[in-house]
């Protein structure tokens, strides 16, 4: 899989529908799973191999153990650049939650924002 160079900081906010991702897992593999599927996600969206999972989407995520995973999650995903003058990738993708409004998840769809450095 190839990606194309890019350099500019980007920000995504998205829903995702753990539920569709976690219907035929095992109990004790969703929670690993939704995690793998949200660096997935990250990776095709943002195209960095770098992705980072903020400690906060990972403690929600497990909030209610590793089986019961919420059925839908707003993430929000900011390509940065890499400070690390060893580091492999130039851009590194960090993956938190955002915050939910009070009507809830649903119909809330992917938005794309540019970010100025």
């Amino acid at each position: 899989m190839q990606f194309s160079i890019v350099t500019s900081n980007k920000l995504l906010l998205s829903t995702e529908i753990l539920c569709l991702i976690l219907c035929n897992s095992t109990f004790k593999k969703k929670a690993p799973k939704a995690i793998k599927e949200i660096r997935k996600f990250a990776l095709k969206a943002m195209g960095t191999k770098d992705v980072r999972v903020d400690v906060k989407l990972n403690k929600h995520i497990w909030s209610r153990g590793i089986r019961s995973v919420p059925r839908r999650i707003r993430v929000r995903i900011s390509r940065r650049r890499n400070d690390d003058e060893d580091a492999k990738e130039e851009l590194y993708s960090l993956v938190t939650v955002a915050e939910l409004p009070p009507e809830g998840t649903k119909g809330l769809g992917t938005k794309v924002i540019e970010e100025d450095d």
